[in-house]
Protein backbone atom coordinates (compact mmCIF):
# COMPACT_ATOMS: atom_id res chain seq x y z
CA UNK A 1 0.00 0.00 0.00
CA UNK A 2 1.45 3.26 -1.22
CA UNK A 3 1.97 6.08 1.28
CA UNK A 4 2.35 9.74 1.69
CA UNK A 5 5.95 11.26 0.30
CA UNK A 6 8.61 11.67 2.41
CA UNK A 7 9.14 15.53 3.54
CA UNK A 8 6.38 16.64 1.61
CA UNK A 9 6.59 20.11 2.60
CA UNK A 10 9.95 20.37 1.31
CA UNK A 11 8.82 18.50 -1.69
CA UNK A 12 6.12 20.56 -2.45
CA UNK A 13 8.19 23.78 -1.97
CA UNK A 14 10.57 22.82 -4.89
CA UNK A 15 8.84 21.21 -7.36
CA UNK A 16 8.58 24.40 -9.09
CA UNK A 17 12.69 24.46 -8.68
CA UNK A 18 14.31 21.42 -8.78
CA UNK A 19 16.34 20.68 -5.77
CA UNK A 20 16.55 22.55 -2.88
CA UNK A 21 18.39 21.55 0.72
CA UNK A 22 15.91 20.23 3.19
CA UNK A 23 15.95 20.80 7.40
CA UNK A 24 16.98 17.70 9.50
CA UNK A 25 14.18 15.61 10.02
CA UNK A 26 12.52 15.20 13.17
CA UNK A 27 13.93 11.97 15.28
CA UNK A 28 11.88 9.07 15.34
CA UNK A 29 10.72 8.18 18.87
CA UNK A 30 12.32 5.03 20.64
CA UNK A 31 10.75 1.40 19.49
CA UNK A 32 7.57 0.17 20.89
CA UNK A 33 7.56 -3.06 19.53
CA UNK A 34 7.03 -6.62 21.22
CA UNK A 35 4.62 -8.80 23.34
CA UNK A 36 5.75 -6.68 26.05
CA UNK A 37 6.32 -3.26 25.15
CA UNK A 38 2.54 -2.41 25.57
CA UNK A 39 0.15 -2.97 28.82
CA UNK A 40 -2.49 -3.98 26.41
CA UNK A 41 -5.47 -2.31 28.93
CA UNK A 42 -6.21 0.78 26.96
CA UNK A 43 -9.90 1.13 25.00
CA UNK A 44 -11.01 -1.23 22.01
CA UNK A 45 -12.06 0.23 18.31
CA UNK A 46 -13.88 -2.40 16.14
CA UNK A 47 -14.35 -2.29 12.60
CA UNK A 48 -10.97 -1.60 11.16
CA UNK A 49 -9.34 -2.74 7.63
CA UNK A 50 -5.60 -3.51 8.28
CA UNK A 51 -3.91 -3.80 4.88
CA UNK A 52 -0.06 -4.67 4.45
CA UNK A 53 3.02 -2.69 2.80
CA UNK A 54 6.80 -3.54 2.20
CA UNK A 55 10.22 -2.89 0.80
CA UNK A 56 10.92 -4.14 -2.78
CA UNK A 57 13.77 -6.12 -3.17
CA UNK A 58 15.21 -5.96 -6.67
CA UNK A 59 17.00 -9.71 -6.66
CA UNK A 60 13.40 -11.14 -6.24
CA UNK A 61 12.11 -9.31 -9.39
CA UNK A 62 13.45 -10.10 -12.61
CA UNK A 63 11.11 -7.92 -15.20
CA UNK A 64 12.48 -6.37 -18.59
CA UNK A 65 14.96 -3.25 -17.65
CA UNK A 66 13.94 -0.20 -17.41
CA UNK A 67 15.53 3.12 -17.17
CA UNK A 68 14.17 5.37 -13.93
CA UNK A 69 14.75 8.92 -13.83
CA UNK A 70 14.25 11.21 -10.50
CA UNK A 71 16.33 12.44 -8.07
CA UNK A 72 20.13 11.40 -6.69
CA UNK A 73 19.44 12.34 -2.69
CA UNK A 74 16.34 13.33 -0.72
CA UNK A 75 16.37 16.91 -0.48
CA UNK A 76 14.98 16.87 -4.29
CA UNK A 77 11.93 16.89 -5.57
CA UNK A 78 10.70 15.77 -9.66
CA UNK A 79 14.57 15.59 -10.31
CA UNK A 80 15.44 14.32 -14.00
CA UNK A 81 18.85 12.31 -13.02
CA UNK A 82 19.26 9.14 -14.50
CA UNK A 83 19.01 6.77 -11.46
CA UNK A 84 19.90 3.48 -12.93
CA UNK A 85 18.54 0.81 -15.08
CA UNK A 86 16.06 -2.04 -12.99
CA UNK A 87 13.45 -4.77 -13.51
CA UNK A 88 10.37 -3.31 -14.42
CA UNK A 89 8.27 -5.72 -11.70
CA UNK A 90 10.62 -4.12 -9.41
CA UNK A 91 10.00 -0.36 -10.02
CA UNK A 92 6.41 -1.28 -10.20
CA UNK A 93 6.55 -2.55 -6.85
CA UNK A 94 8.97 0.54 -5.81
CA UNK A 95 5.59 2.91 -6.68
CA UNK A 96 3.26 0.71 -5.11
CA UNK A 97 4.88 0.25 -1.98
CA UNK A 98 6.67 3.25 -1.55
CA UNK A 99 10.44 1.81 -1.29
CA UNK A 100 12.65 -0.62 -2.82
CA UNK A 101 16.19 -2.12 -1.74
CA UNK A 102 18.50 -1.76 -4.72
CA UNK A 103 21.09 -5.05 -5.62
CA UNK A 104 23.78 -2.08 -5.36
CA UNK A 105 22.19 -1.61 -1.43
CA UNK A 106 20.78 1.25 -1.84
CA UNK A 107 17.18 2.86 -1.84
CA UNK A 108 15.01 3.68 -4.68
CA UNK A 109 12.10 5.20 -3.36
CA UNK A 110 8.60 6.92 -4.70
CA UNK A 111 5.91 9.09 -3.57
CA UNK A 112 3.19 10.64 -5.81
CA UNK A 113 4.36 14.31 -5.30
CA UNK A 114 8.18 14.11 -5.16
CA UNK A 115 8.71 11.04 -7.92
CA UNK A 116 11.88 8.88 -7.44
CA UNK A 117 14.83 9.54 -5.40
CA UNK A 118 17.81 7.24 -3.82
CA UNK A 119 18.33 6.60 -0.92
CA UNK A 120 20.56 5.09 2.22
CA UNK A 121 17.40 4.06 4.12
CA UNK A 122 13.00 3.51 3.75
CA UNK A 123 12.00 6.32 5.41
CA UNK A 124 8.34 7.37 6.51
CA UNK A 125 6.58 10.30 5.17
CA UNK A 126 8.49 12.93 7.95
CA UNK A 127 11.63 11.36 6.83
CA UNK A 128 13.08 8.99 9.43
CA UNK A 129 13.34 5.39 8.84
CA UNK A 130 10.74 2.96 8.90
CA UNK A 131 10.77 0.47 11.15
CA UNK A 132 9.37 -3.29 10.44
CA UNK A 133 6.57 -4.40 12.79
CA UNK A 134 6.74 -0.85 14.24
CA UNK A 135 5.62 1.88 11.80
CA UNK A 136 2.05 2.17 10.55
CA UNK A 137 0.46 4.27 8.41
CA UNK A 138 -3.20 6.25 8.83
CA UNK A 139 -4.80 9.14 7.60
CA UNK A 140 -3.87 12.20 10.34
CA UNK A 141 -7.72 12.65 10.62
CA UNK A 142 -8.26 9.36 11.63
CA UNK A 143 -4.85 8.39 13.95
CA UNK A 144 -2.84 11.33 14.34
CA UNK A 145 0.97 10.75 14.00
CA UNK A 146 2.33 8.90 16.97
CA UNK A 147 -0.39 7.10 18.08
CA UNK A 148 -0.22 3.61 19.16
CA UNK A 149 -1.76 0.23 19.25
CA UNK A 150 -1.94 -3.03 19.11
CA UNK A 151 -4.17 -5.78 17.05
CA UNK A 152 -6.68 -7.39 19.50
CA UNK A 153 -8.40 -9.34 16.82
CA UNK A 154 -7.43 -10.00 13.14
CA UNK A 155 -10.63 -10.19 12.21
CA UNK A 156 -11.26 -11.67 8.80
CA UNK A 157 -9.71 -11.74 5.31
CA UNK A 158 -11.41 -10.62 1.95
CA UNK A 159 -12.82 -14.13 1.33
CA UNK A 160 -14.60 -14.02 4.96
CA UNK A 161 -12.33 -16.43 6.12
CA UNK A 162 -9.98 -16.37 9.51
CA UNK A 163 -6.19 -15.56 8.75
CA UNK A 164 -3.69 -18.53 9.74
CA UNK A 165 -2.89 -17.98 13.11
CA UNK A 166 0.75 -17.61 12.84
CA UNK A 167 -0.26 -14.92 10.38
CA UNK A 168 -2.29 -13.16 13.12
CA UNK A 169 0.21 -13.82 15.66
CA UNK A 170 2.39 -12.19 13.61
CA UNK A 171 0.58 -9.03 13.70
CA UNK A 172 -1.01 -9.17 17.26
CA UNK A 173 2.75 -9.63 18.84
CA UNK A 174 4.11 -6.04 18.07
CA UNK A 175 3.25 -2.53 19.17
CA UNK A 176 2.32 -0.29 16.04
CA UNK A 177 2.98 3.37 16.00
CA UNK A 178 1.53 5.87 13.32
CA UNK A 179 4.56 7.28 11.85
CA UNK A 180 3.05 7.50 8.10
CA UNK A 181 0.09 9.07 5.85
CA UNK A 182 -1.81 7.60 2.76
CA UNK A 183 -1.59 8.80 -0.14
CA UNK A 184 -4.92 10.89 -0.79
CA UNK A 185 -7.87 8.87 -1.41
CA UNK A 186 -6.07 5.41 -0.09
CA UNK A 187 -6.62 5.35 3.39
CA UNK A 188 -10.12 6.33 4.88
CA UNK A 189 -11.93 5.83 8.34
CA UNK A 190 -10.53 2.92 10.13
CA UNK A 191 -8.00 1.67 7.71
CA UNK A 192 -3.92 1.34 8.92
CA UNK A 193 -1.38 0.48 7.19
CA UNK A 194 1.49 -2.04 8.88
CA UNK A 195 5.08 -2.14 7.25
CA UNK A 196 6.69 -5.40 7.57
CA UNK A 197 10.06 -4.53 6.22
CA UNK A 198 11.57 -6.01 2.82
CA UNK A 199 10.07 -8.96 1.10
CA UNK A 200 11.23 -12.28 1.98
CA UNK A 201 11.69 -13.81 -1.30
CA UNK A 202 9.89 -13.87 -5.01
CA UNK A 203 6.42 -13.69 -5.06
CA UNK A 204 5.97 -12.08 -1.44
CA UNK A 205 2.52 -10.57 -2.36
CA UNK A 206 1.25 -14.30 -2.98
CA UNK A 207 2.46 -14.77 0.53
CA UNK A 208 0.37 -15.26 4.17
CA UNK A 209 1.99 -12.04 5.48
CA UNK A 210 1.00 -9.87 2.26
CA UNK A 211 -2.87 -9.46 3.64
CA UNK A 212 -6.16 -7.43 4.13
CA UNK A 213 -7.95 -8.15 7.19
CA UNK A 214 -11.31 -6.58 7.60
CA UNK A 215 -13.07 -6.36 11.13
CA UNK A 216 -10.12 -6.11 12.69
CA UNK A 217 -9.99 -5.30 16.66
CA UNK A 218 -7.26 -2.10 17.45
CA UNK A 219 -5.91 -1.87 20.75
CA UNK A 220 -5.12 1.96 21.58
CA UNK A 221 -2.61 3.73 23.59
Amino acid sequence: MRVLGVLTAVALAVAAGGCGRAGPATPPSAPWSGPGAAARTGPVSTGWEITVYYTAVQEFHHGEPKRVTGCPRLDCAHGDDDLGTYPADFVTAVQDEGTGRTAAGRYLNWSYDVGYWLDTVARDSHGNPLEPYVSAAADPDVLRRGSRFTIADCGRQDDGSPPRRDTCDAFRAPGWRVDDEFTPGLGGRKHVDVYVGPETGPGFTGSDLYITLTGATLRMG
